[in-house]
């Protein structure tokens, strides 16, 4: 395994502080690693938007969970160009919000509905149906739109494609 591979799988660890079923690494927000000798290693990493609450905890987490593993000098790199798209979800991190009740985005980001307002119908996590309508542009997060299932009744989270 390479050294890069190796990191990976180290921060591949670390969950999302928001959705912790799925790990910075699937998430996409680790975007680099690079070995700076002596024990010495830089995170580039990229927020998922500029104001999201979670990126200082996501740091905190990548250089704790680094200095478990021996590295003694932990830098993260915050870049933003290119900027995050939810295009960086892993298939399974997609499968993985769905199991816990997060509508995956069904689109790529040439979808800007939700910047127009244009409401679509989002297929519902727990039962499937494609029988929903948005009732806010925010869930519990910003990166988030709440949905109503008609079907099931139920409310669920859908990850906006940004």
């Amino acid at each position: 395994m390479s050294f890069k591979e190796n990191i990976f799988k180290i921060l591949s660890e670390i969950p999302d502080p928001e959705i912790p079923v799925i790990s910075i690494v699937e998430l996409g927000v680790v975007r680099d690693v690079n070995d700076l000798g002596n024990a010495a290693i830089e995170v580039t990493i990229t927020p998922t938007y500029s104001g999201c609450p979670a990126m200082k905890q996501m740091e905190d987490d990548v250089v704790a969970k680094l200095k478990e593993n021996g590295f003694t000098d932990v830098k993260i790199k915050m870049v933003y160009s290119p900027a995050w798209t939810t295009d960086w979800l892993s298939n399974e991190a997609k499968l993985k919000l769905q199991e816990y009740g997060i509508a995956p985005p069904e689109e790529s980001t040439t979808d800007k509905s939700f910047i127009t307002g244009k409401t679509k119908s989002i297929t519902c996590p727990r039962c499937k149906s494609k029988n929903s309508v948005m009732i806010s542009q925010f869930g519990s997060t910003a990166c988030k739109a709440l949905y109503k299932c008609n079907d099931c009744l139920e409310t669920f989270d859908y990850f906006k494609c940004i």
